[in-house]
């Protein structure tokens, strides 16, 4: 008699695999319901840490605020927290950090997204390697290492080149942030266009289009919510800088010019902060307050930008 070779399981069989199978899926459900509840702790805890800051810098500088007034202290051209009558305007910090950004991007946006094209469609083989490692190495630099390098090369070549008395000016500490968000820049705008599908290039240059205008008409916009992302985070660097353009820029309060020494809001905040004492610690702080303020503004106005782009899509 043949025996079959194929012999049919019997019920209880099936039950102890089907609950030797649930074993391991319970398991992972338990581990995946432990990562969810680790990550959304790890996010609370970021909300928070964001709120304390806030909150914080709320109560530290609006003392300084109501003494001095909104208006006089946003809108006033002088600083002299030390003299017999305090004055306390902060308009030129403010317009020194709004031109050093505007220039910073200006000059190191357009660069940056070039050789994110380069490395991405133009750089191969151990040249891409090269250039990806350099960049990488560039944003490991801290940063009073560019100010030290703007200070002993940038300054002295801008004070030569234009015949200036002073190097250390507004033009200057553009140059050197411009260096400084290249990594960020390049990074950021590298990554967005890499994760584009090829098949929107291919279906380009299928249609008769250039290598040139596909990379413009194509592959830039569909990689813009990337390059927007790298901007604004390069914005962000500009804007909480303060040792390198302590080194470059002069760290004199006058109105912005463009060869002119000048003082950011970060560098006014540095720069007087271990010594100051009464209303103008209090004017510190109020400074810091305006500060994250314009970054909070900056991140506001990209996603307003940004889903504004998704509509009309």
């Amino acid at each position: 008699m043949q025996t079959n070779p194929y012999p049919i399981p019997s019920k209880t069989e099936l039950v102890a695999g089907s609950q030797k199978s649930s074993k391991p899926k319970r398991k992972s459900d338990q581990i995946e319901k432990a990562v969810e509840i680790i990550f959304f702790l790890i996010g609370m805890i970021c909300v928070a840490l964001v709120l304390l800051i806030s909150i914080y810098l709320i109560a530290a500088g609006l003392p300084a605020i109501q003494k001095i007034g909104l208006i006089p202290f946003l809108t006033g051209t002088t600083w002299k927290p030390g003299a017999a009558v305090p004055e306390f305007g902060i308009l030129p910090f403010i317009l020194s950090s709004v031109y050093g950004m505007a220039g910073a991007l200006i000059v190191g946006v357009p660069i940056g997204i070039l050789a994110a094209l380069y490395l991405a469609k133009g750089a191969k083989g151990k040249t891409k390697k090269v250039l990806s490692a350099l960049i990488q190495l560039l944003a490991g630099i801290p940063s009073v290492v560019y100010g030290l390098v703007g200070m002993l090369v940038i300054v002295p070549a801008v004070r030569s080149i234009f015949h200036l008395s002073d190097g250390a000016c507004l033009f200057s500490a553009i140059i050197v942030l411009s260096i400084m968000i290249l990594p960020t820049v390049i990074s950021m705008s590298l990554g967005a266009i890499e994760s584009l599908p090829k098949a929107q290039e291919e279906g380009s240059l299928a249609l008769g289009a250039t290598s040139e205008e596909t990379l413009i008409k194509v592959v830039l916009p569909a990689a813009s919510d990337g390059i927007a992302a790298a901007v604004v985070l390069g914005a962000g660097r500009v804007i909480g800088e303060a040792v390198a353009v302590m080194m470059v820029a002069g760290n004199a309060s006058n109105m912005p010019g463009l060869f002119e020494s000048v003082r950011f809001l970060t560098t006014a905040v540095s720069s007087e902060m271990s010594y100051a004492s009464g209303l103008q610690l209090q004017a510190l702080f109020s400074i810091a307050l305006v500060l994250f303020a314009f970054i909070m503004m900056l991140n506001v106005l990209l996603n307003h930008i940004l889903k504004r782009k998704k509509g009309a899509c």
